[in-house]
């Protein structure tokens, strides 16, 4: 397929100012501001009922703004209905008319706003070979595969030639390995068409992999925006921390700037955080292991000793799982590291001095 590049931008703008959303008195969406660069794919993120959805419908025009506003290049689009935003949308189920072929299925938007015949045909075949489906434009839905389905839908989006792409957990009906393949796809054709896309799941492979930036939402809100690498190693709440990767919680003791994890030191992210007892927020790749014995360890064992109750084999990396007597912990590390301590070895912890967050109820209510 080659490299990918990422073409010139074609996609416009799209801000959103202070988009609020009420539902019988229940607030979905609260104060959403965000802006998206011509080109940009961002992913909102987060659990079921955090308001993603309700965003992208209301960016779509499927659904009314309580307050707030949505523009396309500078344009404000808010009172506007659905067919009149020109965006393409992809959703979750792949929605294709059974008695129509893929090419059919593409040219439907097409034929809708009275594109002749012949340039209806170009451009579904030119989307079919984007998508990497020439050689299945004459299959019906039926004749297709989960993955081939939603490839067609995504084609169907994009031969109106929209402003804006929106997808709506495109990949959740899909088995592990397909959705892998066709997330890659959805952001090779992405980059190589240059269109400003939200993409929205709760899967946070998917948005790390795909996005651009991308937004974790909890509770109607936007807790965190940005790269996909400052969200997961600097998450700035520990919601974020919680929700984006694995996460050990290990109880600790607050002082100084500092939090005192079973005997360890480690920096705190924010070293104005009140003294006193708190959960440490530790990331499992943070946590390294050593034989018990390598570090004088006795039969009594220590603060950060313990015992490997399983080995998860993931390919380069493998996760230890390490039971300290009242608590489990998390490791990732090389295989060839991992394989050291099969399950049964008595080992002990050492936590890297990477700043940590740490969750206490009064902080994580100030925080929302």
């Amino acid at each position: 397929m080659g490299t990918i590049t990422r073409a010139a931008a074609t996609g416009v703008e799209v801000r959103l100012e202070h988009l609020r959303r009420v539902f019988a008195g229940v607030v979905a969406l609260d104060e959403l501001s965000l802006t998206l660069a011509p080109g940009e794919l961002v992913a909102l993120l987060g659990p079921s009922g955090c308001g993603k959805t309700t965003a992208l419908r209301l960016v779509a025009g499927l659904d009314e703004v309580t307050s707030g506003k949505v523009l396309f290049g500078g344009t404000d689009v808010t009172t506007l209905g659905a067919n009149r935003r020109d965006v393409g949308m992809v959703f979750q189920a792949y929605s294709l008319f059974p008695h129509m072929t893929a090419r059919q299925n593409v040219a439907f938007g097409l034929q809708m706003r009275r594109v002749d015949e012949q340039e209806r045909k170009r451009r579904a075949d030119a989307m079919l070979e984007l998508v990497g489906l020439s050689g299945f434009a004459d299959r019906y839905a039926h004749q297709l595969s989960g993955g081939q389905q939603q490839r067609v839908a995504l084609a169907r989006a994009l031969a109106i030639q929209p402003k804006v792409l929106l997808l709506d957990e495109p990949l959740s009906a899909l088995d592990a390995k397909v959705r892998g393949r066709l997330r890659d796809e959805i952001r090779r054709v992405q980059l190589e068409v240059g269109i400003t896309t939200l993409f929205v799941t709760h899967d946070q492979e998917e948005a790390l992999a795909i996005a651009d930036r991308v937004g974790v939402m909890n509770k109607g809100r936007l807790e965190q925006l940005g790269p996909p690498t400052t969200i997961y190693t600097r998450p700035a709440t520990p919601f974020v921390a919680e929700f984006v990767g694995l996460t050990n919680r290990i109880e600790g003791d607050v002082k100084g700037g500092e939090v005192i994890v079973r005997g360890t030191r480690l920096p705190l992210v924010r070293p104005d955080t009140p003294d006193g007892q708190a959960v440490a927020l530790v990331r499992p790749e943070a946590v390294s292991l050593g034989s018990d014995g390598d570090a004088g360890g006795d039969a009594g064992g220590g603060p950060l000793v313990g015992t490997v109750i399983a080995v998860a084999f993931l390919g380069a990396t493998s996760r230890v799982t390490v039971d300290l007597g009242d608590v489990i912990v998390l490791a990732q590390m090389p295989t060839s590291q991992a394989s050291a301590h099969p399950a049964g070895s008595r080992v002990r912890l050492t936590l890297r001095p990477d700043p940590v967050l740490i969750a206490r109820d009064e902080t994580a209510a100030a925080e929302a």
